[in-house]
């Protein structure tokens, strides 16, 4: 067989991840604050974008500056003139004297001097003392204190030897947010030069400040430290305190006999322990909750149909600008100049697309679960149905990709709450009639309602619940109710039993 070159012409098709097909990919799955990220980096680095500023603010603005009254458009006759602060001119306008108003400082633009005058002028804008761009009063608000700060406060206080002091404020850089002293104490003594002895009783010290409870080294020590606060540090609840896995595992007959009580003494003891914080130092954590913005909001029609609008609060405006390039790019100067230009217009007009592409696919989304959940809206979670991402992807004509992304950290404002999209997707649990299917969500509803309505007297065993389940129509196994029971944090039938049998005996 001779070997030789020869020419060959092939036709094949292949998908070619480019960068921007990529980044339209990655937009679909940013939340709200991520996208507005993105967004203000690709304006910073693209001179022909620009966030579109709402007309209606600036619109409302010139129309207050139109109408408004001389008086109210200068900000009056008050800062006209230093003599418009005399006592003369004020007594006039307020009908009343200063002598009146303030008897122990009459005051006078004299005597409140022009700089002091001039504060109040600079302050108000020249114009009104409420007008906007004044000062805030927000600004003058005190900074949240820290853990941190507030027991170096105390450590201050505390300690008068300087050895100390330094012993306490290490002790301190050990706290974590919870209060919790996570630092190794013989570290710290030989990183000091100094013996455990004196770091021990430098601790001891600490613990005594505020909040009680900080500087424990575990659960125990902190709840200990607490109750020695109120006077409540007897032997009986120091052998509760030591025994906390037992009340962890609601073993009441074990803890009776290790306290010596009975169980209204120890129904008492265990309400003194829930009234305890275990986590004294989140007090000064500072952290604000961050409220959840809606990107869909789902509302009633008169019809009764579901109005499904995306959020325009979390709708970005960004806009090209046009105009700036076809100024710019006839005074480019040479090839690479000009490439610039082309590649920032092409990238601007990708983004602008792509963002319009990503609104429309979750209001796609969002719209097909709205259409699919339409019970779940008007009735509640009994009766959320069975779904899954290849449903929504086949409704709408979507890769199941696209519908992971899209409803990955999104959420939907209802008649019945903020939802995650997330929340709508359901495993299912066939029906033991031969019917519909059953939504896990709402079999787990229906688990916890049976065990909120049992009595002491008939607690329901995993078994139990199954039988009732099947009377429903529900075919589940018993490993699968334990599996919801213990996702609700809700005890065995055996803890439930001796708690009620507890609560009841108290109750007599």
């Amino acid at each position: 067989m001779a070997l030789a070159a020869k020419l060959q012409l092939r036709q094949s098709q292949s998908l070619v991840m480019t960068p921007q097909l990529m980044q339209s990919i990655r937009l679909l799955q940013f939340t709200h604050v991520e996208l507005e990220r993105f967004i203000d980096d690709e304006i910073e680095r693209n001179p022909l974008l620009e966030r579109a500023e709402p007309q209606d603010d600036a619109a409302s603005d010139q129309a207050q500056k139109i109408e408004a009254p001389p008086e109210t458009a200068t900000g009056g006759d008050w800062f006209e003139t230093e003599t418009a602060w005399s006592a003369e001119a004020i007594s006039e306008k307020l009908d009343a004297s200063l002598e009146n108003l303030f008897p122990d400082d009459p005051g006078t633009s004299e005597r409140l001097g022009p700089d002091l005058t001039a504060q109040w002028k600079s302050a108000s804008g020249g114009s009104s003392m409420s007008s906007s761009d004044g000062f805030d009063v927000g600004d003058m608000a005190a900074a949240a204190i820290t853990l941190r700060e507030h027991v170096g406060e105390q450590v201050a206080l505390a300690f008068t030897d300087p050895a100390a002091r330094l012993i306490a404020s290490e002790l301190a850089d050990g706290l974590d947010e919870a209060g919790y002293m996570r630092a190794d104490m013989a570290e710290i003594a030989a990183r000091l030069g100094t013996d455990r002895t004196a770091v021990t009783n430098a601790l001891a010290v600490c613990q005594t400040f505020e909040p009680a409870g900080i500087f424990a080294r575990d659960l125990a020590e902190c709840l200990s430290l607490q109750l020695a606060v109120r006077d409540r540090l007897d032997p009986a609840m120091k052998a509760l305190i030591a025994n906390l896995e037992l009340l962890a595992r609601r073993d009441f007959q074990t803890l009776k006999r290790i306290c010596g009580v009975d169980e209204e003494d120890l129904l008492d003891m265990l309400a003194e322990i829930r009234a305890l914080d275990p986590r004294p130092g989140m007090a000064f954590s500072g952290g604000a909750s961050d409220a959840i913005i809606a990107d869909v909001e789902v509302r009633a029609a008169n019809d009764g149909s579901w109005v499904v609008e995306l959020n325009a609060e979390t709708l970005p405006r960004v806009l090209v600008d046009h105009i700036y390039f076809a100024q710019v790019s006839p005074h480019a100067k040479n090839q690479t100049e000009k490439d610039f230009l082309a590649e920032c217009l092409q990238n601007a007009n990708w983004l602008t697309r792509s963002l319009d592409q990503r609104a429309k696919t979750i209001l796609k989304v969002a719209s097909e679960i709205v259409r699919q959940q339409d019970a779940f809206l008007v009735h509640g979670v009994r009766h959320l149905k069975p779904l899954n991402l290849r449903m929504v992807a086949d409704a709408i004509g979507m890769h199941e990709s696209t519908v992971s992304r899209v409803t990955a950290n999104k959420y939907m404002l209802t008649p019945r709450g903020v939802f995650e999209l997330r929340y709508f997707f359901t495993a299912s649990i066939a029906s033991s009639g031969g019917g519909d299917a059953h939504s896990s969500e709402a079999v787990r509803d229906r688990i916890k309602q049976l065990i909120d309505e049992e009595k002491p007297v008939d607690v329901l065993s995993d078994d139990a619940i199954v039988d009732m389940l099947r009377e429903n129509g529900v075919d589940i196994a018993r490993r699968t109710v334990a599996k919801y029971r213990e996702s609700m944090n809700i005890p065995s039938s055996v803890q439930r039993r001796r708690e009620k049998r507890a609560l009841a005996s108290a109750g007599r």
